[in-house]
């Protein structure tokens, strides 16, 4: 959460002219929840299982070179992780948890049920527990990009130095 995979990812899309899918937003229009309306009516658990249907449904789609921003929860769920390596190139946007803590205390906590009415310290807590029980999942992606530095400025940076690396890969 709050690393920036909608942002930078759209960014990045359309730097490459590429299509984009936010998996959040895809999950709104085929279920007609926001993900955090989802998980407060029927739980973390059934929202996974729908979660990983529109996954699924969105990679019979006809395009040739697409952007997917999953939730920071999906890699982690069953054998999530491993479907995304088989559907593509995967990459982990790896911050510090005080960055991300940073970067989430600017946004609306009231829209992610799992952070909502956290005082910063617990926000920075929980972060970490997340970050240490994930970092095994993410790092398994195909590209781990390292975010050192926090300001205004950092998705238009991610994008950047993603669309480099996709151009240095190109096969």
């Amino acid at each position: 959460m709050g690393a920036g995979k909608t942002t930078a990812g759209r960014l990045l899309a359309e730097k490459l002219g590429w299509h984009f899918v936010d998996l959040d937003d895809a999950f709104y229009q085929i279920h007609g929840y926001t993900t955090g309306d989802y998980i407060r009516q029927f739980g973390i658990e059934d929202f996974r299982k729908k979660e990983k249907y529109v996954v699924e449904d969105l990679a019979e789609l006809p395009y040739e070179h697409v952007i997917y921003a999953t939730g920071g929860g999906y890699p982690c769920w069953e054998d999530n992780m491993d479907c995304l390596l088989e559907l593509g190139t995967s990459i982990y946007l790896r911050w510090p948890a005080e960055h991300l803590a940073k970067r989430l205390s600017l946004t609306d906590l009231s829209t992610r049920p799992v952070l909502e009415g956290q005082t910063e310290e617990e926000l920075l807590d929980f972060i970490q527990t997340q970050l240490a029980e994930r970092d095994p999942i993410y790092s398994r992606a195909n590209h781990v990009l390292e975010i050192d530095h926090c300001d205004e400025q950092s998705d238009e940076r991610i994008a950047e130095k993603l669309y480099t690396w996709i151009q240095t890969n190109r096969k």
